[in-house]
């Protein structure tokens, strides 16, 4: 597959439209103008790879919609070299857009066969996040903590202490929280034991599972 001007026009639209339902960064939609999500997806989905849905990726996962990836991309308010631990990979479109917005990423996934393939598409594609790992997200990196922010991808039931314990003071934290339907959640770490707590709307997503590797 190749990045054409049609798509160039399709990604400027889908900006559009995510302003029109409340993205107002314009870093962000200008990452979502840049990154060629179509590449992220099976050929079979390249025609619909820019409308505002989430899309199969294997192993059961799914690439999350791009009003979802936009909105908790805004939250981080992500400032060029923040440190940004990514807890589920997927399809790497999330790492992509948080590259393009001057972060140095460190991004964990628990499906090997997605890690494999996003192992080798990101670097193809000159996207280059500081560190990826297979394992657990739960557990986060703490051998590289602490972290400007932390965004899970993924549905938690609760938010895991591992991950509050390895943001910085005055770091962001976005995870979605819940079982069958999640609830946005931002967290500000106020100071050693003190976090401000944001419940932003409600989102479907994959669940975050635990000790699976």
């Amino acid at each position: 597959m190749k990045d054409t001007a049609k798509h160039q026009g399709l990604r400027n639209k889908l900006a559009a439209s995510l302003r029109e339902k409340g993205i107002t960064d314009e870093r962000v939609l200008d990452a979502i103008r840049r990154i060629p999500r179509h590449l992220f997806l099976e050929s079979s989905f390249e025609d619909y790879a820019y409308q505002d849905k989430p899309f199969p990726i294997g192993a059961g996962q799914t690439i999350s919609q791009p009003y979802t990836v936009a909105f908790q991309t805004q939250l981080l308010e992500v400032k060029k070299d923040d440190k940004i631990l990514e807890i589920g990979t997927g399809s790497g479109y999330q790492t992509a857009v948080l590259v393009a917005l001057g972060a140095k990423v460190y991004t964990i996934e628990r499906q090997n066969e997605l890690f494999k393939k996003t192992s080798l598409l990101l670097p193809k594609m000159g996207i280059k996040p500081k560190h990826m790992s297979f394992g657990d997200g739960y557990k986060g990196l703490p051998n590289y903590a602490p972290f400007d922010s932390i965004i899970v991808t993924a549905g938690a039931p609760d938010i895991p202490n591992a991950l509050m314990a390895q943001l910085k003071i005055g770091g962001r934290l976005v995870i979605p929280v819940g079982e069958d339907v999640q609830v946005m959640t931002l967290l500000i770490r106020k100071n050693e034991k003190q976090f401000e707590k944001h419940e932003l709307g409600n989102f479907r997503f994959v669940p975050l599972l635990e000790n699976k590797n």
